[in-house]
């Protein structure tokens, strides 16, 4: 099953020249073809070039009948005409696309320890991390970084993650003009979390004992309106979008989980020499990939994370990050649709000097993360929603 069927993938109605960055304009043609021979590609396909292969002949070359001259003359009187129009054409479409704007972003979060004797779980939110990351490349203005991280074995993987992986993100961010930003922004996700893996395993091998704490990792990178979304074990993010047809909110999975029992993770376990009982890697450990887990990265536990990308539109509402604990005991539509009831709910209690919106999405999260614990979530639960300001 395809988790981005029904997203709209930037740039994908350009053609098959299209370059694979993210298109701020995605109905019109890249800037840049992929033919190499060619030193740049028009704007408009329909048009002849600007100029001829043999520019000095044709200037030069005399019209022997009056009536090719006449034809020549309305030829290209009709496409000075065309390239006007379609100039003008161009400037509305930027205006259209571009009066949308960056969608700003803001993060809410509730955590409760559950059953559990201590809270493993750790997060992070930042709203706007774009200062940190300069120079950026020209085309990207606004960086948002959000995470939830679900510790096991201990508390210091998820503080160690939560401490560490956006600061390794944030040095590996492409600086200046790059050639593709989508290229570039996964491979520095991959860089980043196989760079704070290796160091806290590092930190974890020296200690005695040695530290057996691991973590799952579910981080959203937002730059301008994509989302890049990596994720390591089974916590989860959800896309709440408005559908116009239907009039109703739907929840869409923006990561994928890692599980020991689905094929490929078992057969990448096993091909290692580990094993996969009661759904658990060795009986043990129930993600298949993580951050920390020393003693399990030789039985095939990876810390690659699966990266998605999805560009936001003027129906999505919020985001929803949060760890196995809350899905347990929810399904994704009915957090999404929790969380809606909430946010619609005219009786929550305004403080005041509290903006109305942040007192409504603030009060969705400890709701959600109450009702988890009462459904009888034994985990600890961390609740993180992201607004989409329009």
């Amino acid at each position: 099953m395809d988790l981005f069927g029904d997203l709209p993938e930037p740039g994908a109605a350009a053609g098959k020249d299209a370059q694979k960055g993210p298109l701020l304009f995605d109905d019109l043609p890249p800037s840049s073809s992929a033919d190499s021979g060619k030193e740049g590609s028009l704007l408009f396909d329909g048009l002849p070039p600007a100029s001829s292969s043999d520019p000095a002949s044709s200037a030069t070359k005399q019209i022997s009948s009056a009536g090719s001259q006449e034809k020549g003359q309305k030829r290209k009187s009709l496409e000075e005409e065309e390239e006007k129009n379609g100039r003008e054409e161009l400037v509305e479409k930027k205006v259209c696309k571009g009066s949308v704007g960056v969608l700003g972003l803001k993060g809410y979060v509730a955590e409760r320890k559950g059953e559990r004797e201590d809270m493993q779980d750790a997060h992070v939110i930042l709203n706007d991390i774009t200062e940190e990351c300069r120079p950026l490349p020209s085309q990207i203005t606004r960086v948002s970084y959000f995470a939830v991280f679900d510790g096991h074995g201990g508390v210091r993987a998820s503080k160690f993650a939560a401490q560490n992986l956006h600061q390794n993100l944030i040095k590996k961010f492409p600086k200046g003009e790059v050639a593709s930003v989508e290229k570039t922004v996964k491979r520095c996700l991959l860089d980043t979390f196989k760079h704070t893996d290796e160091e806290f395993l590092k930190q974890a091998s020296s200690q005695k004992p040695a530290w057996k704490d691991g973590s799952t990792a579910t981080c959203v990178l937002a730059v301008d309106n994509i989302l890049y979304i990596a994720n390591l074990g089974d916590s989860r993010a959800i896309l709440c979008r408005y559908n116009e047809e239907s009039q109703k909110h739907t929840a869409l999975s923006l990561s994928k989980e890692h599980n020991p029992t689905q094929y490929e993770e078992r057969m990448r376990i096993q091909k290692a020499g580990g094993n996969v009982r009661d759904g658990r890697v060795l009986g043990v450990l129930e993600v298949s990939r993580s951050i920390g887990d020393g003693q399990y990265k030789r039985c095939g536990v990876i810390s690659v994370p699966d990266i998605k990308r999805c560009q936001l539109t003027h129906n999505d509402r919020f985001i929803l990050i949060a760890c196995d604990g809350l899905f347990k005991v929810f399904t994704p539509e009915e957090a999404v649709n929790f969380i809606v009831s909430c946010l619609e709910d005219k009786n929550i209690q305004m403080r005041e000097g509290k903006l109305e919106a942040d007192a409504r999405y603030e009060a969705a999260c400890n709701r959600l993360a109450n009702k988890a614990v009462q459904r009888g979530s034994a985990d600890n639960v961390t609740v993180m929603v992201v607004r989409i300001e329009h």
